[in-house]
């Protein structure tokens, strides 16, 4: 009977097919290897089961023992899936950037989840690299697979992903195209393909912000690619080119692939779509452009899917007048965006804004541009005087100590109505444009924009 022995031997041999609709315009042909039809969900099923089978054959794991990994969610849920038929237990860390059904995903396969700050460095003792450390010293038989160093990671994707794509393709792949997370995909991958025709192009699609195409490793919003730094896994030999993606273009066209194909993909697959289509348009009908989408969009529906969290995060405009037009009605004389660090002086904080005539600044930590999750606060002009008052030393304090939460967020392409209604409880609101804040809009800024327009 054609009946598996167990759920891992579902693992691999994923289908691959034409997208037709999105490359209605192009003379390049792009197939795409479609992983969401592992058990787990996401190509991180294959290094995960690896990378367990290498760790039991080399000791490094015992029976009963426990799998600790920092993940964006997916690897933790192939890890699951193999610690479930093997009896272990698992932790995973993930980082505040994490869609929430990822955690709810992770539990149900009964792991233990601590979710960590996303806006700190990776050697930060919060961070999720930093926590999972800690943690498998603190626990007795731990074992971290470690996908960002562990060269199985790539071996996995060499030794069945590779032969699939060139079988299934029968050899006529020119270019090979996927996102560039822990580079194991990439590495594995491009190492068996150009072992057979060395011409195949390895292209890596990467979040705008990300070290691969040239960042710092921030701030972008899409899940599961990119880095802050540069992975042991990541073989820069083996990629002929990078392209960069904006969170706007990844997720616009998860949503028209999804839509359009009938295929729904989470961001990064969008990512990685929305780069091969970038390169299919500069090549002809004798290519063949195979792009690997990663997971499905079922673990992107609060977010990626989501119209209202779209439109906070302003990648999606509402008709009649927006945000956009009252700071497009402020006039080019203001910065986009006044800030002050959390270590900066209150008195600092008061000279800026009367330099730029404010009376209150968002307070974040970083260059820009930001990312939403690196604002920590926000500090006014009555906050400051209530504090000062009666105490000469409030002014040479740090902003920190004496700041007020964050300002309320809105979309650039929001309602005017839905910032008057934020207003009524908020004197200023912080604009967020592609998932970036860009600007501030305030009362007095809502109130001269009415009284020129006709709402």
């Amino acid at each position: 009977m054609d009946i598996a022995d167990s759920v891992i031997d579902l693992i691999g041999n994923s289908p691959m097919v034409y997208l037709r609709q999105v490359t209605k315009n192009l003379d390049c042909p792009v197939a795409a290897k479609v992983e969401m039809t592992n058990p787990g969900g996401s190509a991180k099923d294959r290094p995960a089961l690896t990378m367990i089978n290498e760790a039991e054959r080399s000791g490094l794991l015992k029976p009963g023992g426990t799998i600790i990994e920092p993940t964006s969610g997916n690897t933790g849920v192939g890890l699951a899936i193999v610690a479930a038929q093997r009896g272990y237990n698992c932790v995973f860390v993930l980082t505040d950037k994490v869609a929430p059904e990822k955690i709810d995903l992770l539990k149900a396969y009964g792991a233990e989840v601590v979710v960590c700050p996303v806006a700190v460095p990776p050697d930060d003792p919060a961070s999720y690299y930093s926590t999972a450390e800690r943690l498998v010293k603190e626990t007795p038989g731990a074992f971290r697979p470690n996908q960002y160093a562990n060269p199985v990671n790539p071996l996995a994707h060499y030794q069945t992903t590779g032969p699939e794509i060139w079988r299934q393709t029968e050899g006529r792949i020119t270019h090979f195209v996927a996102g560039a997370g822990t580079g194991g995909t990439l590495g594995g991958v491009g190492r068996f393909l150009k072992e057979q025709n060395p011409d195949v192009q390895i292209v890596a699609a990467d979040p705008e912000g990300s070290v691969y195409s040239g960042g710092s490793g921030r701030p972008y919003l899409v899940e599961g690619v990119g880095e802050d730094f540069w992975p042991e896994t990541y073989d820069p030999d083996l990629v002929d080119r990078v392209i960069a993606v904006s969170d706007r273009d990844s997720f616009m066209t998860a949503r028209a692939v999804s839509q359009d194909e009938g295929l729904l993909i989470g961001g990064s697959g969008g990512t990685a779509v929305a780069a091969s289509l970038r390169l299919a348009g500069e090549l002809t009908v004798d290519d063949l452009v195979v792009v690997l989408i990663p997971d499905s969009g079922r673990g992107y529906l609060s977010r990626v899917f989501n119209d209202q969290w779209m439109a906070g995060f302003g990648f999606l405009t509402s008709d009649g007048p927006t945000v956009g037009d009252v700071v497009s009605a402020k006039g080019e004389e203001r910065p986009s965006l006044v800030y002050v660090q959390p270590e900066d002086s209150v008195r600092d904080a008061v000279g800026l804004m009367h330099k730029h005539d404010v009376s209150q600044l968002p307070v974040a930590k970083g260059e820009m541009p930001l990312a939403a999750a690196e604002v920590s606060g926000s500090i006014d002009e009555l906050r400051i005087m209530e504090s000062a008052f009666g105490d000469g030393t409030v002014m040479d304090r740090s902003v920190e100590s004496v700041m007020s939460p964050k300002m309320p967020t809105i979309g650039i392409g929001q309602s005017v109505e839905l910032a008057v209604q934020l207003l009524d409880s908020a004197p200023a609101l912080l604009v967020l444009d592609g998932g970036r804040p860009t600007t501030v809009i305030a009362r007095a800024d809502l109130l001269a924009f009415l009284s020129t327009e006709e709402i």
